[in-house]
């Protein structure tokens, strides 16, 4: 296939082709999600506290498919259904992750799919809380993984109509500008997204904000780490629950 390459994108990298397809993929099932907001039929819960829609999974087929027909020899991980092989067992992936007799565990899956060759890692929904609660804030996050190293991300922002996508070997962009992260010199005149957990959460979480002049739990670490890349957040923390999608 023979893609456009939009002005300002990184045309010199060797990624270019890559985050081109990466880009035009998330908007696709951004889209996707942008249509079915506040449509939401079926939500299971996959934890106490975490749930998954239809939605998700019609987004993450609609990825797969992509990726599969494009790159059909990259292997993929995708929150939803997990490590996969790509045609002929290239592009890393330890199969399906699954649990069972004979089987790797997940995160023995995830590493090995990350280790060699060509992974996309795929969330098709992050925030999905906030999407089967009709809060707008929430995204799709398509990337590459190239043995082993990030190569290529997109992150897109259906709301709000924008995707931030980014190679390794060229600038961040929001749309067709580039962008660049926060150089404030003060913590104190910084902005930043905060979800900390674990015992001490409440005098941790006290003694960050006092050094700050503001903190925000947004929902979607994908989004909110886009955010930093753009200034709009000046810093991302977070303690426990990150998955390779998330970043």
């Amino acid at each position: 296939m023979t893609r456009r390459v939009v002005p300002g994108s990184p045309a010199g990298s060797r990624f270019a082709a890559d985050a081109v397809f990466a880009r035009e993929i998330a908007e696709r099932a951004g889209r996707l999600l942008f249509e079915r907001y506040e449509r939401v039929e079926e939500i299971d819960y996959k934890s106490a506290r975490d749930v998954v829609t239809e939605v998700d999974h019609l987004s993450e087929a609609l990825i797969m498919g992509a990726i599969r027909e494009e790159y059909p020899t990259d292997g993929i991980l995708a929150e939803e259904s997990g490590a996969h092989h790509g045609k002929g067992g290239g592009g890393g992936g330890g199969g399906k992750a699954a649990a069972g007799a004979g089987a790797v565990s997940a995160a023995d899956a995830v590493s090995r799919a990350l280790a060699a060759g060509r992974t996309w890692i795929v969330d098709p929904l992050d925030g999905t809380i906030n999407y089967a609660n009709g809060i707008p804030y929430f995204c799709v996050s398509v990337g590459l993984v190239v043995d082993g190293r990030p190569a290529v991300g997109a992150v897109c922002d259906p709301m709000r109509g924008e995707t931030y996508w980014a190679t390794a070997d060229g600038p961040a962009m929001l749309g067709d500008r580039v962008v660049h992260a926060s150089v404030k010199d003060r913590l104190t005149d910084c902005v930043i997204s905060l979800s900390l957990g674990g015992r001490a959460v409440a005098t941790r979480g006290r003694a960050v904000r006092r050094a700050v002049r503001a903190s925000r739990n947004t929902g979607s670490a994908a989004l909110a780490l886009a955010y930093v890349a753009s200034g709009r957040f000046d810093a991302f923390l977070q303690s426990g629950g990150m998955s390779a999608w998330d970043v």
